[in-house]
């Protein structure tokens, strides 16, 4: 498939450097470069989400179709053009070698043009749909699981700091705990002080943990406990 796509980010250039190694004839130009289409059946934009709109304003109106990237944008972005979709992947690009490799077999939430499902199989993707209203909550639920996971732990890296180790020494408990997850389910994986309803331990936690971190600790335990009540009422009913 002859594919054009606009914007050289992070995403721009692993959906490039993917779609290339898959066996797609990709051509790649900047924002400013939209008189240079090559002829595509597709064209890809992989700009930022609040340059979407002007970004597929200025294209020229053609007998392809108009797609995005974008988790948190619908098809109306995308106006004036008839034939439009998207295809957000649900996977971290932070590299365009790095982001290559995962786009491949990934997820991608897609709507629109059936187009984009070809191109989601060409990448051994899985396909996945969302309402439109229901939209923005999958891409805020993408960024708690990717982007609030790295925040958490930088948080840990911090506190492991305060106490003379380094993240290092934690990251065997997270794979852990993310293994639990998958295997039994967020309920059956919780473990620690909230799922024992060891409320000293927490107080003691909170007066030994720096002011700074405190905020997201109680706001965190806060869930854990509600997680372990959750476990308690189906055990009981």
């Amino acid at each position: 498939m002859k594919i054009t796509l606009v914007g050289a980010s992070r995403a721009g250039t692993s959906f490039f450097l993917a779609l290339s190694r898959v066996g797609h004839v990709v051509t790649l130009v900047h924002h400013d470069e939209l008189d240079s289409l090559n002829d595509p059946e597709l064209v890809l934009l992989c700009v930022p989400d609040d340059a979407l709109a002007d970004t597929a304003r200025a294209l020229p109106v053609g007998d392809f179709v108009v797609a995005h990237v974008a988790g948190s944008r619908g098809l109306g972005e995308l106006a004036p053009h008839v034939r439009v979709s998207s295809m957000h992947p649900l996977a971290a690009l932070p590299t365009g070698e790095l982001g290559s490799e995962r786009l491949v077999g990934a997820t991608y939430c897609v709507a629109g043009d059936a187009l984009v499902v070809e191109v989601v199989r060409s990448l051994q993707g899985r396909v996945r749909r969302v309402s439109d209203d229901a939209r923005t909550l999958y891409h805020a639920t993408a960024t708690v699981a990717a982007n609030h996971v790295v925040a958490l732990l930088a948080q840990v890296e911090r506190l492991a700091d305060e106490s003379g180790l380094a993240l290092e020494d934690f990251l065997p408990l997270v794979r852990q705990a993310l293994d639990d997850v998958e295997r039994v389910g967020p309920t059956d994986a919780l473990t620690g002080p909230a799922s024992r309803g060891d409320v000293a331990t927490i107080d003691a936690h909170l007066t030994a943990l720096p002011e700074r971190e405190r905020a997201s600790y109680v706001a965190l335990a806060s869930v854990a406990f509600e997680l372990a009540e959750r476990r308690r009422t189906q055990l009981l009913a």
